[in-house]
């Protein structure tokens, strides 16, 4: 079951956003959406992968990276 985890990533250009979407990409389809926030720095993920995975996979930017939680 696909769920929406949102995660805090400290981006502050277009690039650290690029970033994020290229590593979240490589995972191709066990990733439904991504939905980037520069402005509230935030990364809302929609796919039945862990959170942790997830986490670890947003980490590999160097962007410093936290789980808020299950989005509604």
């Amino acid at each position: 079951m696909s769920v929406v985890h949102e995660f805090k990533v400290e981006m502050t250009c277009g690039g650290c956003s690029s970033a994020v979407q290229r590593v979240l990409g490589k995972l191709g389809d066990k990733i439904e959406d991504v939905n980037i926030d520069l402005d509230a720095r935030t990364v809302a993920v929609k796919s039945s992968m862990p959170a942790e995975e997830l986490l670890e996979v947003i980490k590999k930017t160097g962007k410093t990276t936290t789980y808020v939680g299950v989005k509604n």
